[in-house]
């Protein structure tokens, strides 16, 4: 069954596309609308531009564009009825029942991601019970007020109790009518061989819920309160949680995030934790010491600098590096914040507050470049030769990849002081690696810019018309109806007569003008881009009669021409083969052409 026209309609009416858009990147107004850097490929320079007039977005680097359906689509995967259901959530209208039904009934592993959802979500609140209202929890109580977390922190973060009990959970689950087999896969429950029955895989562990980037529930960790091994335990990945997609605590962290234009990205959970405790409510975790493509992503979408604060084990200072150098080839401001030797964020904030945290390992972060002269150094004898002139060329390499020349001349400076070495000689090696870079980095932009060719270039005069005409077709039926008239399906480009050919069905159908909604029908992705991306153009929206004929004139002159051309190949090969009376004709219609073009 599908969903109803009208009720897609009424979703899409009810929400601003600029606030759906805004929960997932840095929005900035500029004139009529607002811009980004596009959150759906890697760029430096902001070319993601979002209308609220229309309710489109187009991307002018990868040409991705369409209306809030299809960004949403886009950014969380889905498939068009997932998008609508999600989006109908947002706008507070049902969907059918019916829909529902059909739609689980139909996918076996929407129907499986739901009933996840369902089971953790009652499980979170089921561990949170039992953590802050049994009996059962006092260990519990007792273990998180020796550690520091207030009772604020833990309702916040939703933190629970594993009773030390081996059905507790399961005896929960499956009194719901939950599937214990789909638990056991997913992480949450285990199997015992000799006997086949499911028991609880968290016992005697305060619970840390983990959820996605929308605040659902989708995975636990686990944390033992005794001294057995392991001391934490995570569900693995399942349909519903891909640790690689995830930042922890993101949910939370986003509107401070957005009112800072600045993230703190920590290492685990229980980092974030003690951070947000502190006032570093802007704080997530990557969940591990690798940072993926996806988590960079969310991280550049919605600040402009990044504070990096792992671990200060050498496998943190590792992570540290490799993340810093993911992030500012994303054109954002990467900082070190350093920790003290053998502490983590939570230990600091619990020995020595969250106060001094905030202050002297957050606000005294590293410049990049900084950090990076310290890690180079790091396990080489600067006493030995070889390693300091190593140390040095690394260094000077590191120095050659920086944008300002003002930077470059301070770090020259401080390692020609350092090493009591000419400044001429480090700044002529330097020049020479910058130069070898920015010759590597052209051709690189030159690669990546192809893409962004069509924003700036020159149409032949037909095509820069056929492009006016669909921008002035997609708001105005009126319009449409006279290029209809004079022109038909006998535009020169394909993809414009494709999008002429839809836009004709769409006002007959009796659609008003509207942009959005235009793009709505069209089920092929190209032609969405390729709508958006005619809809965003600048045109003049009080376009004379004459200069839309003028638009009709280019285009129906240089069929003409085309045709002309095929007919003087024709009579060309008419006279070759002595086919006199032919090429008579022929030539009679040429003229003919030739008049009509003049005449208009």
């Amino acid at each position: 069954m599908r969903i109803q026209e009208e009720t897609i309609e009424k979703i899409r009416t009810s929400l601003d596309i600029v606030d759906i858009i805004g929960e997932y990147v840095q929005l900035k107004k500029q004139g009529k609308s607002y811009t980004a850097l596009c959150p759906f490929h890697n760029e430096r320079t902001p070319s993601f531009s979002v209308s609220p007039d229309k309710q489109i977005f187009h991307c002018f680097g990868c040409g991705a564009g369409g209306n809030i359906f299809t960004f949403v689509m886009e950014i969380e995967g889905f498939s068009f009825p997932e998008a609508v259901q999600f989006l109908a959530e947002k706008a507070h209208i049902e969907i059918s029942e019916k829909y529902t039904q059909d739609k689980q009934r139909n996918h076996k592993g929407y129907q499986e991601q739901q009933t996840l959802y369902q089971a953790l979500e009652l499980l979170t609140k089921f561990y949170h019970y039992m953590l802050c209202e049994s009996n059962y929890g006092e260990k519990g109580r007792d273990y998180l007020k020796r550690r520091g977390f207030s009772q604020e922190t833990i309702e916040k973060f939703q933190i629970g109790f594993a009773v030390d009990s081996w059905e507790a959970a399961t005896n929960f689950l499956q009194k719901r009518g939950f599937s214990l087999p789909l638990l056991e896969k997913a992480g949450i429950l285990s199997r015992r061989h000799f006997d086949d029955k499911f028991f609880d895989r968290f016992r005697n562990r305060i619970i840390f819920p983990i959820w996605d980037r929308r605040g659902k529930a989708v995975a636990f960790g686990g944390r033992i309160l005794t001294n057995e091994k392991p001391k934490y335990i995570n569900t693995p990945e399942s349909n519903i949680f891909h640790k690689g997609n995830i930042l922890y605590g993101y949910h939370l962290a986003r509107s401070s995030i957005k009112q800072e234009n600045q993230v703190v990205l920590l290492e685990g959970y229980v980092d974030v934790i003690k951070a947000h405790q502190a006032g570093i409510t802007n704080a997530v975790a990557s969940m591990g010491t690798s940072l993926t493509e996806e988590q960079a992503g969310l991280l550049t979408r919605n600040a402009e600098t990044i504070i990096i604060c792992y671990d200060s084990d050498q496998a943190g200072i590792d992570a540290a590096f490799r993340a810093a150098e993911m992030l500012k080839d994303r054109g954002r401001t990467v900082k070190i914040a350093k920790m003290p030797e053998n502490l983590d964020p939570d230990d600091y904030i619990s020995k020595l507050g969250g106060e001094r945290f905030r202050n002297d390992v957050i606000g005294a972060g590293q410049t990049l470049m900084a950090f990076k002269m310290d890690y180079l150094r790091s396990g080489r004898n600067l006493y030995d030769e070889g390693d300091r002139m190593r140390y040095i060329e690394d260094v000077l390499h590191e120095i050659a990849g920086l944008k300002k020349a003002v930077e470059r001349d301070h770090y020259l400076r401080q390692l020609a002081d350092e090493f009591s070495i000419s400044l001429d000689a480090l700044k002529q090696q330097q020049y020479q690696m910058y130069r070898q870079l920015k010759k590597h980095g052209k051709e690189r932009i030159t690669a990546s810019a192809s893409k962004m060719v069509k924003q700036n270039k020159l149409y032949p005069a037909y095509h820069a018309a056929e492009r006016q005409l669909i921008a002035h077709m997609m708001r105005s039926a009126e319009i449409t109806e006279l290029v209809k008239e004079k022109i038909g399906g006998s535009f020169n480009i394909d993809i414009h007569q494709a999008l002429a050919a839809h836009l004709y069905g769409f006002y007959e159908d009796g659609a008003p003008p509207d942009i959005s909604l235009f793009i709505q029908r069209l089920n092929d992705p190209e032609l969405q881009n390729a709508a958006t991306d005619l809809a965003m153009m600048q045109i003049n929206e009080s376009a004379s009669d004459k200069e839309i004929q003028d638009y009709i004139d280019q285009v129906i002159k240089h069929g003409k021409a085309e045709a002309i051309k095929v007919k003087e190949e024709q009579r060309r090969k008419a006279e070759q083969n002595q086919n006199v009376e032919l090429a008579a004709n022929l030539l009679a219609e040429i003229i003919s052409m030739k008049k009509e073009i003049k005449g208009m």
